[in-house]
């Protein structure tokens, strides 16, 4: 199907806005000032039970990783606890960029989201990134129970490249030897810096996030061919046994569709349960930015209500 009026209207808005965003500025620094310049006004806040600003322990070589955690305002006596990885690429977005979606996600699913500033490339290239994921897991689940939260149940969650560090602190957990993750959310996920799936060549241009852009972020991420190879940044080539049950979306006009969809297969065959929703008519991001259009309230929905589902008291043994 083609892109929907109202999708195409948000995305010429959009293209309009940010006409330098990505290959046009090669420096990540100077890429950054531009959106933050260039970003929306200041809307009303989704209004939760609590905001609360952290530095928690980070590895070896980032002594501290900044996090923020949002309370629900409806939920049970102690809930389930999610960590959020926002998007950009690896390279641009923030806290705030993500503050409405996880203000939206924690009062939907009625769980303690717990969003992590990792740092960002090129100034920190992989793994770092990889290695503050990893780390925030395991203070979360060391500290989950202090927190107010249940750690017993607990997912990753994560959008684009945030999607990587989602599933790839799940590797790390599962490699390990802990801790347990019940569930993780990916949403959109970018899993494959060979950039050559056949959604990239469909969708390389025309649709705000090109093919470009996503090159020129796994250029600022990744360094060597190693890299390129290794599995905590290319999931795909992951052993996925023993990974927990995934939620992921995907969007149809979006160079990332088919690796998010032929990463829940390989999932599914290593035994892990999985659902896979291709969201029509949409495009990469949609489901942290157009919150006013149709689409992008029923990915969410269907998102959050997985996550709830999974982190019920019910849904986990």
């Amino acid at each position: 199907m083609p892109l929907a009026p109202e999708w195409q209207s948000f995305v010429d808005a959009a293209t309009a806005a940010f006409p330098a965003l990505g290959t046009e500025v090669l420096d990540a620094a100077e890429a950054r000032a531009f959106l933050a310049a260039r970003s929306a006004p200041a809307v009303v806040p989704i209004p939760v039970a609590a905001v609360e600003e952290w530095l928690v322990p980070g590895p070896e070589d980032a002594p501290e990783v900044p996090v923020r955690l949002y309370r629900p305002l409806d939920a049970e006596p102690t809930p389930g606890v999610v960590v959020f990885y926002h998007g950009g690429g690896f390279v641009l977005c923030s806290l705030d960029s993500h503050d409405r979606f996880c203000r939206l996600m924690a009062n939907e699913a009625g769980v303690i989201v717990i969003s992590v500033d990792y740092r960002r490339a090129p100034d920190a290239r992989f793994p770092a990134a990889a290695h503050d994921a990893y780390a925030v897991l395991r203070w979360v689940a060391d500290n989950a129970e202090s927190l107010g939260g249940d750690p017993a149940r607990l997912a990753v969650a994560g959008d684009s490249a945030g999607g990587n560090l989602a599933t790839v602190a799940a590797i790390q957990a599962r490699d390990n030897g802990g801790p347990d993750i019940a569930f993780q959310l990916l949403l959109y996920p970018m899993l494959d810096p060979a950039c050559d799936s056949a959604s990239y060549t469909e969708n390389a241009e025309g649709y705000f996030t090109t093919a470009a852009h996503m090159r020129w972020y796994w250029q600022q991420y990744l360094i060597t061919d190693a890299d390129r190879s290794d599995p905590y940044a290319n999931p795909l080539l992951a052993e996925l046994t023993g990974l927990p049950a995934a939620h992921i979306a995907t969007a149809e006009f979006d160079p990332l569709r088919n690796e998010g969809e032929v990463y829940g297969g390989l999932l599914r065959d290593a035994g892990v349960p999985v659902e896979i929703h291709r969201w029509n008519g949409t495009v990469h991001g949609f489901m942290s930015m157009a919150f006013h259009l149709p689409e992008t309230q029923q990915a969410n929905a269907s998102a959050f209500t997985a996550l709830r589902k999974a982190l019920t008291r019910t849904g986990v043994s």
